[in-house]
């Protein structure tokens, strides 16, 4: 299925080495593209890429690593080079332990729709590193997952972060800045703005090329996300988000960009957003003004019309006083 949550499985079959009682068990959640993308001064001034996601966390990857003790590397299915590589290199960092595993099978089970901008590969990179550390009984720090994954996959998300909204420098593995602790109440419909289902190569995307109006206009975006989510205030974050999403068409350009800035003048939305270096895309919506549910259905009948195929109904509730927030993710069968 292409365009719905899917189920895929890649497993390598563990050897004779290898137990139900000694395995390493991981996860990570997905996202649905980025509120903000660009590039951003460090505090030592150096420009460095970064972006801010919209995590996804009902849709995730699960790795299982079962261990060997009798041959080096990490053995899986072709399609799992880059989970490869990330175990291999998460293997190294535990090979001065006692009883450290050589090398290893890794097996990933994921919901996450592939090619389309919702952090599939990093998801499955972030859940193999993390079952590798398990097995070795090691909780790594998201500063030594956000290394490992980068070192992998060349560029990561932030999926590995729970709990914060963060300016993540997605070639290095560091957090820029900390926005937050928690997005503001926020209904997000998601879609998928290419229905041939051709998805994007992130790899062999050309990194993106600002020029100085832009890369001013992008601090000014910061600055405003930072102060959306510190005031909890949906409306600047959409408006932040949409101008991201408009500076992004000279890059990776969606041709439904449009139609979905109409839909979203015409069904109460205040503003979208987009995976900048994928092809899916959301209508943002303030749950707290009283029109809310309604304008969701009459959005979700335009994407409908449009002929564009639904992802997610993504809803990010206030935070109570003794409870983290995390989004909940209506998932849409495809």
């Amino acid at each position: 299925m292409r365009h719905g949550p899917q189920l895929s499985t890649s497993t390598a079959r563990p050897g004779p080495a290898a137990t139900s009682s000694e395995v390493g068990i991981g996860h990570a959640p997905a996202h649905h593209g980025e509120l903000l993308q660009g590039v951003f001064a460090d505090e030592d001034g150096r420009m460095r890429r970064a972006l801010v996601t919209l995590p996804q966390p009902e849709l995730r990857s699960r790795a299982i690593f079962h261990p060997s003790h009798h041959h080096w590397g990490v053995v899986g299915t072709p399609e799992l080079e880059k989970v490869r590589r990330a175990a291999a290199r998460a293997l190294r960092e535990f090979g001065a332990r006692p009883a450290a595993a050589k090398g290893g099978w890794i097996e990933i089970t994921s919901d996450v729709p592939r090619g389309i901008g919702m952090g599939s590969s990093t998801a499955d990179v972030t859940a193999a590193i993390r079952a590798v550390a398990d097995y070795h009984g090691v909780a790594l720090s998201v500063a030594q997952v956000a290394r490992l994954a980068v070192s992998a996959e060349c560029a990561s998300d932030s999926v590995m972060i729970d709990g914060r909204v963060v300016l993540f420098a997605h070639r290095d593995g560091v957090v820029l800045e900390s926005l937050g602790d928690q997005l503001p109440p926020m209904t997000v419909v998601g879609c998928d703005t290419d229905p041939s289902g051709a998805g994007v190569d992130t790899l062999a995307l050309r990194p993106a090329e600002y020029d100085e109006r832009e890369i001013l206009v992008l601090e000014a975006l910061r600055a405003a996300l930072r102060h959306a989510v510190a005031a909890g205030d949906v409306a600047l974050l959409a408006e932040v988000s949409t101008e991201s999403a408009r500076l992004n068409q000279r890059f990776l350009a969606k041709p439904a960009l449009e139609p979905l800035l109409e839909l979203s003048d015409g069904c109460g939305a205040l503003g979208i957003q987009v995976a900048h270096s994928g092809t899916v895309a959301g209508l943002i919506f303030d749950p707290r003004l009283p029109d809310t549910e309604s304008n969701v259905a009459t959005a979700r009948a335009g994407l409908a019309d449009l002929g564009l195929p639904e992802t997610t109904v993504i809803r990010v509730p206030s935070q109570t006083a003794d409870e983290p927030v995390l989004p909940r993710v209506e998932v849409i069968a495809g």
